[in-house]
């Protein structure tokens, strides 16, 4: 079996994180987390890669004269970690043409809303505001937009009145930590055997 080396951009708490390295002990994904990127040098999800021993770069972009600067430092480390895929969970920035050209088509973003709805920063309280029935999680390719790139999954979460925003999100992220991995897993595995 090929080893399928996954690094994960994040720049909080690492939720999606903690599944995608859960599904991997159960057996359910078939991959390794072989590098953690975070812009946030205080993010919780630090701690949690030192846990699990997984390898991390941490960068103040403050430090850097450019995005391309910064990226291209990115790129190195992941050459030197054979990193195959990029996996955002989290991160909190656009990703530049740096990173995209190195790694077209193989850059995989989470995001908390049925896109194209609600892009950008603050997705499941911007639905919350709209009033909207029905909101979910999307997972799709990145590109230079934000949250624009060819759709890969999606699911819907039926949204009632009695629902605050935190339950929203609670219920969002329980989407998450279920799809994410799944949809790693299928896309790995899609682009494995293209290449047999």
């Amino acid at each position: 079996m090929r080893n399928n080396k996954i690094a994960i951009f994040a720049s909080g708490t690492g939720s999606n994180y903690d599944a995608i390295i859960a599904a991997i002990q159960a057996g359910e994904l078939d991959c390794e987390v072989a590098l953690l990127v975070s812009d946030k040098p205080a993010a919780k999800v630090i701690e949690k890669a030192k846990q699990n021993q997984t390898p991390t770069f941490v960068f103040d972009p403050r430090q850097y004269p450019d995005k391309a600067a910064f990226e291209q430092e990115i790129v190195e480390q992941l050459q030197v970690n054979n990193i195959e895929w990029i996996v955002l969970a989290g991160y909190m920035r656009l990703v530049g043409p740096t990173l995209l050209h190195e790694y077209e088509g193989r850059i995989l973003n989470i995001h908390p809303s049925l896109l194209p709805a609600f892009p950008g920063l603050d997705a499941i309280g911007q639905a919350a505001r709209a009033g909207v029935k029905i909101t979910g999680v999307t997972i799709h390719y990145v590109d230079e937009g934000m949250d624009t790139g060819t759709i890969i999954a999606q699911e819907a979460l039926p949204v009632t009145n009695e629902m605050t925003e935190v339950d929203l999100q609670k219920q969002i992220q329980r989407i998450e930590h279920k799809l994410y991995p799944q949809t790693i897993q299928q896309v790995i595995l899609h682009t494995n055997r293209k290449g047999n």
